[in-house]
């Protein structure tokens, strides 16, 4: 294999792909695509349904945990990450959200973003999507990820979505359009009956090209530097270490994770902190891995009174030859998530934004195939997640080792303030509001957990801090803007500071993370990043050629 690209992009996660596919559509260009993990080529990836054996077992994942915190009584919550082509799009639960116009305008507001508007950012946007109800003012028609109304079909998702309207908390039909405030319709990123991850909608239409290689199974261990500028990657592959020189650009797309690891270990970071682990500073940069925001959460989960849809075709002489239908034909049961409604709401403490977001779930979180009385059925439920989704709270990435291979410590510093639990509280008391509406009153049997005997604040917060989650939206370990002053590591067009020839384009460069889930997020900023990066190779070319013109 050739070792000397234009273009050498760590991590084939949803960035890394859309990155791949759009800087090799020049022909010109050489790009190297670098990926820890395997192909995608698991069934159970493509079918939606498969979503929850992925999550349970944590089948392509970099099997990260959080540091255990006393906020969160001592626990180290787990913090899944994709490890595979398509990285986290090939693994999430698929749920697609823009993001809040006030998010992206307040990201303008940060000293030297101020291109980083809702208008400015919503082209590319438009750009990742194919919306099932076609282009519109807000809506894409013609990107290469498949968007549509989540489809799956229970009497119980219409019950909560009517008990939703019953709050007076507003009910929009497209929370991606002009107005993301209110219940609706969940979206999912489900094309043909199979998960659109960014592997499928933007790479792999792109391996044809003899100008893009990609190899799997590359543990990125230093971005090489010559002088203050970037010029390859050491990476090791089939027990070899090797050397891919970049000719043009060193491209970051490892995510919050592993991008600021791979600073730090390459030298880039506060110095103190790299001197701890014998690392000679390359560039001072204090900001990486600082700033991590993610969204918790926390579930309430009911009995169900009589077993749904769900629970029937669970069976297995039913799921088996449905997965079969929709890993090969994309039809079925299987070809969607139980789920159906969501929300995107204020708490008492709001202010311009939505800070609070529900997810109903039309099944239990604890199921499995079952057959009476070879295997025993699962007892038939459902859950609420309520999600704080503008956490106070901040938290950190750092080396345990200059060791690529072991894995950095992650502190969430959850629960930090005051206002985030009480959002969360009152988040559970509105989700308890659903549980217990007249619409819902023929499904629920008994409210499992936090359970009735938890009422006052004080049980109320102990169960949050027993059982806080991630909803696996990690943002802001590599965050863009002037200058490197405070956290601040990547500028608007997410070069490292301090560094030529490096950028950052994953969620790590968010200022603050957005409304909602944030994949789509982050194909839009890869998306954006892609036109950056062609458009200076287009004036390098155009000024050389004047150049030459020049002197002939």
């Amino acid at each position: 294999m050739k070792s000397e690209f234009d273009y050498v992009i760590v991590g084939a996660g949803s960035a890394g792909c859309v990155l791949a596919a759009r800087l090799s559509a020049d022909s010109s260009k050489s790009v190297l695509l670098l990926e820890a993990g395997g192909w995608d080529r698991d069934p159970l990836i493509h079918i939606p349904l498969g979503w929850g054996m992925i999550f349970k077992e944590r089948r392509h994942d970099w099997g990260y945990f959080c540091e255990p915190e006393d906020a969160v009584d001592g626990r180290a919550v787990e913090c899944a990450r994709g490890r595979v082509i398509g990285g986290s799009s090939s693994t999430n639960a698929m749920a697609w959200v823009h993001g809040n116009r006030a998010d992206y305008n307040r990201w303008a507001r940060y000293p030297g973003l101020e291109d980083w508007t809702a208008d400015a950012i919503r082209p590319y946007m438009k750009r990742t999507e194919t919306w099932q109800g076609g282009e519109d003012a807000w809506r894409g028609g013609s990107g290469p990820v498949g968007t549509q109304f989540c489809a799956y079909e229970d009497p119980m998702v219409e019950a909560f979505a009517e008990a939703g309207r019953d709050t007076g908390r507003g009910w929009t039909e497209d929370y991606n359009g002009e107005n993301q405030e209110g219940f609706a319709r969940l979206q999912m990123s489900i094309s043909g009956g199979r998960r659109a991850s960014a592997a499928t909608a933007y790479l792999r239409p792109a391996l044809k090209r003899p100008n893009l290689t990609v190899v799997t199974h590359a543990l990125a261990e230093r971005i090489e530097m010559t002088g203050a500028r970037a010029t390859g990657i050491r990476y090791r592959h089939r027990g070899a270490q090797r050397i891919a020189r970049a000719g043009r650009e060193v491209i970051l797309a490892g995510g919050v994770i592993n991008s600021p690891q791979l600073l730090m270990i390459s030298g880039i970071g506060a110095p103190e902190l790299l001197a701890a682990h014998g690392i000679e500073t390359q560039v001072a940069l204090p900001g990486v891995g600082q700033n991590l925001q993610d969204h918790p959460s926390i579930v309430l989960l009911y009995h169900r009174t009589e077993p749904g849809p769900f629970h029937r075709m669970m069976r297995y002489d039913r799921i088996v030859p449905d997965l079969v239908n929709a890993y090969t034909r994309g039809k079925g049961f299987s070809s969607d998530v139980p789920g159906g409604v969501t929300g995107f709401l204020r708490s008492s403490l709001a202010t311009d934004v939505p800070d609070m977001q529900l997810l109903f779930t039309a099944a239990p979180l604890a199921s499995w195939p079952w057959f009476n009385p070879l295997r025993k059925a699962f007892p038939d439920g459902f859950a609420t997640r309520l999600v704080l989704t503008r956490p106070q709270g901040r938290g950190h990435v750092a080396l345990k080792s200059a060791d690529p291979a072991v894995a950095p410590a992650i502190t969430q510093n959850w629960l930090a303030t005051a206002q985030d639990r009480q959002v969360l509280r009152e988040g559970i008391a509105l989700a308890r509001e659903l549980g217990a509406s007249p619409h819902m009153a023929p499904f629920v049997k008994a409210e499992l957990s936090p359970g009735a005997a938890v009422q006052s604040a004080e049980e109320v917060e102990a169960h949050i801090r027993k059982t806080v989650i991630t909803l696996h939206h990690p943002a802001g370990t590599c965050r863009m803007g002037a200058g490197s002053a405070g956290d601040n590591v990547v500028s608007a067009e997410l070069k490292v500071h301090g560094v030529d020839g490096l950028r950052v384009v994953d969620a790590s460069v968010m200022p603050d993370v957005p409304n909602g889930n944030i994949n789509a997020a982050v194909l839009m900023i890869a998306e954006r990043a892609s036109e950056m990066i062609l458009s200076e190779s287009s004036s390098v070319r155009d000024r050389q050629g004047q150049e030459m013109s020049a002197s002939g």
